[in-house]
């Protein structure tokens, strides 16, 4: 999918932080293939750029400020070649929520708090680039990220009914909002529904042919001209109006300490928000299959563009799949399309602002349906659901979380949902019999399925998880019963260690007074297979190999057995 050049990939790692990574050793004959992908970019960002601003309360120019900060900040200090950085549907609804709480949407006070709120993001999104927290992406399970699609879809679908319906916008919490326009629904205005569900329709059809193909574009542009020939506006159909032409200028958002307080936990939702999309983004389109993303440098470039949105006076900014996927498909081969695609939008704000005012926002509101229909994983939910039902659950709990609670702490129970189901499948984990395969050397998980043998007096045992204090006792009973179950006296317990990757204090006094407690029964114990480096150390630094002596860690259950499995313990 991704297209790539090996000398400049070698050329980048001579020099791992280079400002404009994709553009070292750039072969000239890329060029066209550059402008190509950004001229495509440019004509599926714009209508997007501006129903998003219109999803946060946000003029349309905000949007494309964004947009340019998200690009030219990516471009210079990002990784992947194809990634698109700007505005983002996903992330709106979130902080848009959360912002209209301190301040009335679109009031000068709403935008200089949207501003310092991108410039929190940035600078939360760029330590983790520079300290190597990539792993947070991993913080939120695919259920719950999956939920939380649908939970935002949800959102937006409700938030553009009223300019598709041609209704004025009711409060309140989302499903009074849906019940109030449901009570409306004989007002509809039929100009309105038709030019929405037509640029809904123009988007879909165009997508299903071909990705490239810049449908929102042409949906926009058919309703700009209904409206013009037929004066809709005339009928009931409102238009974006005057676009401002001013082009951005520098400035720190001036915010009371009061106010950043309650912005800290809304930047930290968006920051995990974007972190995910962001890795799951660059890890999706490569730079070359054949190295690894580098995610922590894609951090810093979508960090450092939602610093530049918020000096610019815009909002948080956020890598967006489909884009970057436009920019792959369409032969992209370095971030030059993104570039080419930021001046397309420059000579608009200059040039072409007087063309945006007839746009209908019935028309913005029909792209903004297809991106919330786009972004349910239809799919993925009926997988789940047929594969896995507590994990189904936590799909349907944490899109209901957002859909009834204000969206930020729906999110913020997702994100709660995603760490408490990670802890209870490691407190999940038991002790496991092993048994020798028949004829083999090999000791495998005893199963009905698979005929074992066992050894008189010798329990051989796994633990497939990380040794902690969530599991440590567990291990601990697990193992005892075993010894007790035996029809033999023991005189000898192998702990098959392969699945221990880690072994925390809790666990290290756990597994110490365990060792000590078999060894005063008269049973001895050996590790057998430890292969991970950290648990390795850990024992070594716990005093555990000290106990046990280098003599009875082996590389095999095998091994341990031939070696200890006949000799008598004095304790």
């Amino acid at each position: 999918m991704a297209k790539t050049s090996g000398a400049a990939d070698t050329a980048n790692t001579a020099k791992p932080w280079p400002v404009f990574r994709s553009l070292r050793a750039y072969p000239i004959q890329f060029i066209s293939h550059d402008l190509f992908a950004g001229l495509t970019l440019a004509a599926i960002a714009i209508p997007e750029q501006m129903a998003t601003a219109r999803l946060g309360g946000f003029a349309p120019q905000i949007g494309f400020f964004a947009f340019l900060a998200g690009s030219l900040a990516f471009a210079a200090f990002g990784s992947n070649r194809f990634l698109s950085s700007g505005s983002d549907s996903t992330i709106t609804p979130i902080f848009a929520g959360g912002l209209a709480v301190l301040a009335a949407t679109g009031s000068p006070d709403y935008l200089t708090l949207a501003a310092a709120l991108a410039l929190m993001v940035g600078l939360m999104l760029l330590a983790a680039g520079i300290f190597r927290l990539g792993w947070i992406a991993d913080l939120l399970s695919i259920p719950v990220t999956t939920g939380f699609l649908a939970g935002i879809s949800v959102h937006i679908l409700i938030s553009q009914l009223p300019a598709i319906l041609g209704l004025p916008g009711p409060e309140g919490p989302m499903l009074q909002k849906l019940a109030i326009l449901i009570g409306h629904l004989g007002q509809t205005n039929p100009y309105t529904l038709v030019i929405g569900l037509g640029v809904l329709a123009i988007i879909t059809v165009s997508e299903k042919i071909d990705a490239r193909i810049p449908g929102a574009l042409i949906g926009l542009a058919l309703a700009v001209a209904a409206v013009v020939l037929l004066a809709l506006e005339s009928r009931g159909v409102s238009v974006l109006g005057a676009v401002t032409v001013t082009m951005p200028a520098v400035a720190i958002p001036v915010v009371s300490v009061s106010k950043l307080t309650s912005l800290l936990s809304l930047s930290l939702i968006i920051s995990i928000v974007v972190m995910v999309q962001t890795a799951a983004t660059t890890r999706s389109f490569q730079s070359n299959p054949n190295e690894p993303p580098d995610v922590d440098r894609d951090f810093v470039g979508v960090g450092t563009g939602s610093i530049l949105s918020g000096l610019i006076g815009a909002f948080p900014v956020n890598a967006s799949p489909p884009r970057t996927a436009v920019v792959s498909e369409t032969g992209g081969q370095s971030q030059l399309a993104g570039l080419a695609a930021v001046a397309i939008v420059i000579l608009l704000l200059l040039f072409g602002a007087s063309l945006l005012r007839q746009i209908p926002n019935a028309a913005l509101g029909g792209v903004l349906l297809f991106v919330a229909l786009r972004i349910i994983r239809v799919g993925q939910i009926v997988t789940i659901f047929k594969q896995s039902l507590g994990e189904f659950l936590l799909i349907v709990l944490t899109a209901v979380g957002i859909i009834l609670l204000p969206i930020e702490q729906g999110v913020g129970i997702g994100i709660a949902l995603s760490l408490l189901h990670g802890i209870w499948t490691t407190t999940q984990a038991r002790v496991q019999a092993y048994e020798r395969v028949p004829g083999t050397s090999i000791w495998w998980p005893s199963s009905s399925n698979l005929p074992g043998e066992q050894e008189p007096g010798i329990i051989v045992a796994g633990f497939q998880a990380p040794l902690s204090f969530l599991n440590a006792y567990h291990f601990r009973h697990d193992v005892l019963a075993a010894l007790q179950s035996s029809p033999q006296k023991a005189r000898l317990l192998v702990l098959e260690a392969t699945g221990i990757v880690e072994i925390d204090f809790t666990a290290a006094q756990v597994m110490t007074d365990l060792i000590r407690r078999c060894h005063a029964d008269g049973v001895d114990f050996a590790v057998a297979r430890l292969e991970s480096v950290r648990a390795l150390d850990a024992m070594d630094r716990f005093g555990i190999c000290t106990l046990l002596g280098t003599d009875h860690i082996f590389q095999s259950v095998d091994e341990a057995i031939k070696a200890l499995g006949k000799a008598d313990v004095t304790g």
